[in-house]
């Protein structure tokens, strides 16, 4: 984590409150000599290790004196009032710096100090400094708790009455772990009064039935909602029944959450009554707000502390028995159960809802998030992890404002439950016109993919493959594998059902000769057993659910597909063929599925013995990709979560360096030159072949001297600052053997390129082996993504590439490595050997490591690189830096 921003910040303390972490500076003498005076006699000594007056006079001038170098003083304030403050000093010729915090006294135990200690740290490592040293009383107990739980390690000395502590900033999966765990739990009770509240006021619910205010209005008293419901109106004397006061401030009871409805540009002043009123929580329906208007509403939430839902969205809804809350104005209430819903758009949202409810899936809290303006697909997927009602969570989402942090978390909650979402924004034409070959290849769904894959999400294409997965997980248990069992009534439907799954990429397998001959003696003659099984028109119920209950009790597949067509012969007998889909008594070991293709619903949930479901699809389809989803949500849980292993001769120091002295020098970025690249990659590890830099025709036939491979032969590479694509631009030469064809080839490269070229690269001609390609693009909100997959002059052409967001863990490699169409040539096949696979591994370990440490590398072309039995090797690297502040997407900040 790197980089506290320049701009003051807003954050969450342990109980909710918000407070605006900013740097503290000349301007803050007073409110710091005022935090001092108003200290109890034992906290400032606690705090200076004695009651002298002057060293409080002597803190306020250190934080008057500004910020310098080796200093940092950072504040913590919440409505102007100075309420924390947090700083360090370097020591000189050293990596540490002695740190101080002080909170106020009536803010004690509140988590101000743990807040102002993690930004402090964050600012000290971005500045160099890998260290804290402080000085505490034995007895401050609350100050040794501090540092003890940040998270860090720490180690104390004691000293008589004195401790001194050493806090080691180096950041690990303990340390992120704790700073999400604070987090996490502040930002549920941040939620509370927003999800549930006590009590609400409807502000600009109209008198004309039409209006959205007065839909919500109606919806929340119609909604039996448990609390006090309250109405604002400068006229009326009541709305849609409901007794109205003339303005917030009029309320006999301060509401927890308002809901305002009114015109885009009184939003700003209704919200500043409402924090002035001691409000809690806005839910915020109006839409049009211009930019100004958008930044005086969120001015006035953070200013008095208000969380915000909205603004242009459809509502919230908690269904849970002790709220009732419907502050939607959907036309029917969403009915109770355990789906959380979290979506930016109000019409997937009704047609979320909608389609819900035609399942039977109830919903435990549905928020429209609108434009997004502070409550995110984050807080709510921490909400529904602990809301104890929740076991299903659905996203909608457009836009992701820090999908780093929102990564981390759904990780974590898909461990407990379903996370399923509609891949919103996939369209090619998203394409970035990008220079070189990684950022070409990063097109937005290569990197949502990305997100989606190792955060475990389930992500689907439209709200109909959302739902058809959505009822599966709702109703059955997950599959073991990716092998199913078809059944079928007509041989057509389930050849059809067999070939959709293939396609959605399960397995059909064979069944062995003893399975077969089970099944076949509880069928009707003509009945076929291989798998698909087909059980004919004549088959009655009773022999269908025990065909069915003996594949799921046998274990030659992972689930069941069942799919029933209407038949004269059924008709006629008056068998339901369905009943034996519904009626087993016992639980379910493996997913069970209908496909009916006279179903007039593309899903519906039949109600099955036991107060089970089954779902039952019209289509093959959409069964087929319910069923993989399933299967790879199995995969995903079945797996380890991988570790991102440790590095040896990593020199991150050096490496930002180089990135820092080249910015300096190019303030608006470019393509580093060969020299610099090759620093670079050796920073990291990368291997590279040899090579030699030469100006003139001379050089370049000295370098091919030395640089003769085993063959004797050599490549020239024309290079000019800007040139990326050489192959494109026709400037290599392979092939040279001798000194008159290096000359020659000089000489070619100057006559077509003439002053534009600096000089040349030349290199020995590589041995034989796969060509790979390799790349980092920085995306400015996802973060770095890691691209791999065939390399060459068809790296664009073919496009067969694989991608993971860094930092990657081993266990990410792995799946770089096996997901390309190519993979089968790494690991041998028709009789050649496989690559070295140790080392394709290292390689992109060390290109998300260096993609990680260094924000302002934004492309890094490894192409090709050359992988065979006995090594591997990068031919040629490109990398641009563009000047970027470093951003910390975990550090404890509100949006």
């Amino acid at each position: 984590m790197t980089g506290l921003q320049e701009a003051p910040v807003h954050a969450l303390l342990s109980d909710g409150t918000t407070v605006r972490i900013r740097k503290a500076g000349p301007a803050d003498r007073e409110r710091v000599q005022r935090l001092y005076d108003e200290m109890s006699p034992q906290n400032l000594r606690l705090r200076f290790f004695a009651l002298s007056p002057s060293s409080a006079r002597q803190a306020a001038e250190r934080v008057a004196g500004g910020e310098r170098p080796g200093y940092r003083a950072l504040a913590a304030e919440c409505g102007g009032r100075l309420v924390g403050l947090a700083e360090y000093e370097g020591l000189p010729g050293t990596g540490t710096a002695e740190i101080s915090v002080a909170v106020a006294d009536d803010w004690h135990h509140r988590g101000v100090a743990t807040l102002l200690l993690e930004h402090l740290a964050d600012a000290a490592r971005t500045a160099g400094v890998t260290a804290f040293s402080a000085d505490a009383l034995a007895e401050n107990h609350d100050v040794l708790k501090v540092f003890h739980d940040l998270g860090l390690r720490v180690t104390r000395r004691f000293d008589g009455p004195e401790v001194h502590c050493a806090v080691e900033l180096t950041e690990d999966e303990t340390y992120l772990r704790a700073v999400e765990a604070r987090g996490r739990a502040a930002d549920i009770i941040s939620l509370q009064p927003l999800l549930r509240p006590r009590t609400v006021a409807v502000v600009g619910a109209g008198r004309r039935p039409g209006s959205v205010g007065r839909a919500i209005l109606r919806n929340i008293r119609n909604g039996s909602y448990t609390g006090r419901l309250f109405t604002v109106h400068p006229e009326a004397p009541a709305i849609a029944g409901v007794h109205a006061w003339r303005s917030v401030t009029d309320l006999p009871q301060v509401p927890d959450l308002a809901v305002i409805a009114v015109p885009a540009g009184s939003v700003a002043a209704v919200a500043e009554e409402c924090g002035n009123a001691g409000v809690r929580a806005l839910l915020v329906v109006s839409a049009g707000l211009d930019t100004h208007q958008g930044r005086a509403l969120m001015d006035a939430c953070r200013l008095h502390g208000m969380r915000l839902v909205g603004p242009n969205c459809l509502g919230l809804a908690n269904t849970e028995e002790d709220v009732h809350l419907d502050a939607t104005f959907a036309a029917r209430h969403p009915g109770p159960g355990t789906a959380g819903v979290a979506v930016q758009s109000g019409g997937v949202g009704i047609a979320l809802l909608d389609g819900l409810a035609r399942l039977g899936i109830g919903v435990s809290t549905f928020v429209s998030l609108g434009d997004k303006y502070d409550v995110s697909g984050n807080d709510m997927l921490q909400w529904w992890e602990s809301d104890g009602h929740s076991d299903l969570a659905l996203l909608h989402l457009e836009s992701f404002g820090n999908p780093r942090a929102f990564s981390r978390t759904a990780r974590r909650v898909a461990r407990v439950m379903p996370v399923l979402t509609v891949d919103a924004g996939r369209s090619e034409a998203g394409r970035r016109a990008a220079a070189s070959h990684t950022a070409a290849a990063a097109t937005p769904t290569m990197t949502r993919q990305a997100l989606f894959t190792q955060a475990g999400i389930t992500a689907t294409r439209t709200i109909g493959e959302l739902l058809d997965t959505a009822a599966l997980l709702h109703s059955q248990p997950l599959p073991g594998g990716t092998k199913v069992a078809v059944v079928s009534n007509a041989g057509g439907a389930g050849v059809l059902a067999a070939d959709a799954c293939v396609d959605a990429g399960l397995v059909i397998p064979p069944f062995a000769a003893d399975l077969v001959d089970e099944i076949l003696a509880l069928l009707p003659g003509g009945a076929t057993a291989t798998n698909p099984v087909d059980v004919t028109a004549a088959v009655d119920e009773e022999s269908l659910r025990c065909v069915i209950d003996l594949l799921v009790r046998h274990g030659a597949a992972d689930s069941v597909l069942v799919s029933l067509v209407p038949t004269a012969v059924a008709t006629a007998t008056g068998e339901n063929l369905v009943r034996a889909l519904t009626s087993a008594p016992n639980p379910l070991t493996c997913p069970v599925a209908a496909v009916l293709p006279g179903q007039a619903a593309r899903v519906e949930l039949l109600p099955a013995f036991g107060g089970r479901t089954v779902p039952a699809y019209s289509d093959a389809e959409d069964a087929a990709r319910a069923l993989a989803h399933a299967a790879a949500r199995e995969n995903w849980l079945a797996r380890p979560q991988g570790v991102v292993p440790e590095l040896p001769d990593v020199e991150t120091v050096r490496a930002k360096a180089l990135v820092t002295t080249y910015l300096d020098a190019h303030t608006e970025g470019g393509w580093l030159d060969p020299r610099t690249t090759a620093a670079l990659m050796g920073c990291y590890g990368i291997p590279q072949i040899s090579w030699a830099w030469a100006r003139d025709e001379g050089e370049a036939v000295t370098a091919a001297e030395r640089l003769r491979g085993p063959d004797g032969r050599v490549v020239m590479k024309a290079y000019w600052p800007g040139l990326v694509h050489k192959s494109e631009q026709h400037a290599v030469h392979l092939d040279l053997q001798n000194a008159p064809q290096v000359r020659a080839a000089y000489r070619d490269l100057v006559t077509r390129f003439g002053d534009r070229m600096t000089g040349v690269v030349v290199q020995p001609l590589a041995e034989r082996g796969t060509e790979l390609f390799a790349g980092v693009v920085q995306d400015e909100v996802f973060g770095p993504l890691v691209v791999f997959g065939l390399g060459g002059t068809a790296t664009e052409l073919l496009a067969d590439h694989a991608a993971r967001l860094a930092p990657l863990t081993d266990l990410d490699v792995h799946d770089l490595l096996n997901s390309p169409r190519c993979s089968p040539l790494l690991f041998g096949c028709s009789g050649s050997p496989a690559v070295d696979l140790d080392g394709l591994e290292q390689l992109l370990q060390r290109l998300s490591r260096m993609a990680a440490d260094l924000p302002q590398l934004a492309e890094t072309d490894l192409n090709p690189v050359l992988a065979g039995p006995h090594g591997v090797i990068t031919l040629d690297t490109r990398v641009r830096l563009v000047p970027r502040r470093p951003y910390d997407p975990y550090l404890r900040r509100l949006r």
